[in-house]
């Protein structure tokens, strides 16, 4: 009996262990302030060493909060990410709206253009004479 390279392993999908992705943390603004505070009250030994572990914290994060905390007095804590809202200028839906119909009425003058030189084309080939007032071509 012959068995492959996958000889003696015992496939079981028990064993296979998926690992989660980890999840960034996110702190509101209240819990940063309220370890700030608990951070500045802790005077003992080992007592600002203890809260950081106890909360899974860095020293950066108190340090990085308490700057933010000096810039503006939760305006770092609080600011909103991503891109700020742009003022949409009041003339701006108008002048959209007149692009639109100058591209409507320009393609329709173009379709007329056409139909009047098909009909020119038509009426030589059939012999037909025209009316031509001015043409200006």
């Amino acid at each position: 009996m012959k068995m492959g390279a996958m000889e003696g392993v015992e496939s079981s999908s028990s064993e296979v262990e998926v690992m989660a992705k980890p999840v960034r943390r996110r702190y509101t603004a209240e819990y940063r302030l309220r370890i700030l505070r608990a951070a500045e009250v802790s005077s003992g030994r080992g007592e600002l060493g203890a809260l950081l572990r106890r909360e899974g914290l860095y020293s950066s994060n108190l340090t990085a909060w308490r700057k933010q905390r000096e810039r503006g007095e939760l305006e770092g804590l609080s600011r909103r990410r991503g891109p700020s809202p742009t003022q949409r200028h009041p003339l701006a839906d108008k002048v959209r709206g007149l692009e639109r119909e100058t591209a409507r009425l320009k393609a329709r003058a173009e379709r007329a253009e056409g139909l009047v030189e098909l009909q020119k084309k038509v009426s030589e080939i059939l012999g037909i004479e025209l009316n031509r007032s001015d043409e200006k071509d």
